[in-house]
């Protein structure tokens, strides 16, 4: 007797659980939001690098390099807090071909430049402070998180009226959202590469290096709604 009953409870939770994963009348769609915002700060990593025989005298003029550098970002405006060093190195390195060791050494700095206006002199000073390495300009903005939440809704707004546009056909009209999926990947803006000497200009010639354009901040989502 208590085996049937055993039997009879598996079988009403068995028939339970098969409605309960009935499937619901639905459509899904995807939703994309854009959001094209104007950048008001750039963030700068370049480097100092030497080269030679002697890994003490290379040290020394990386950082006799690397004072002149440190000292005019201060005395050109940038707070300590908008600039610092990435990364320090001295490495062993043998050239095959003429078969010697020579050692190079090199240090990266960072630097937040909050006006743009004062990128093509902070630059020039930079390039004639010794610097010999630029590795990438990355263009930011202070306000990307308001501007992502912005692309958000934006992205789920575009997805209500694509699911809108498909039941309307249907003369049906959808219900509350079931499963909402966020599909979004970061947005990095792509570096801008190349050598330090670049940056040097004909004698008299006006210096505009820099096309600050837009960032692109967007957003894309799944959303499942529920068939009326």
């Amino acid at each position: 007797m208590k085996k049937t009953i055993l039997i009879l409870m598996t079988f009403i939770a068995t028939m339970t659980q098969a409605q309960e994963q009935k499937q619901i009348p639905q459509v899904s769609v995807s939703g994309e939001g854009k959001v094209m915002v104007k950048p008001d700060h750039i963030v700068i990593n370049f480097g100092v690098e030497n080269t030679g025989k002697d890994a003490t005298e290379v040290k020394k003029l990386n950082d006799e390099t690397v004072d002149k550098v440190v000292k005019f970002v201060k005395k050109f405006g940038i707070p300590t807090s908008d600039f610092q060093t990435t990364s320090v190195s001295l490495n062993r390195n043998y050239d095959y071909e003429k078969k010697k060791y020579n050692y190079q050494a090199s240090q990266t700095i960072s630097i937040t430049l909050k006006d743009i206006t004062k990128y093509d002199a902070l630059m020039m000073g930079l390039v004639d402070n010794g610097i010999n390495n630029i590795s990438d300009v990355e263009f930011k903005s202070s306000k990307i998180e308001e501007y992502k939440s912005e692309a958000r809704k934006l992205a789920m707004k575009d997805a209500k009226r694509k699911a809108e546009d498909y039941v309307s056909v249907l003369n049906q009209k959808i219900g509350k959202a079931i499963l909402i999926t966020d599909n979004s990947q970061s947005f990095y803006a792509p570096p801008v590469m190349y050598k330090a000497d670049m940056m040097v200009a004909e004698a008299g010639a006006p210096r505009e290096t820099l096309a600050v354009g837009e960032i692109e901040v967007s957003a894309n989502v799944s959303v499942s709604f529920i068939l009326d």
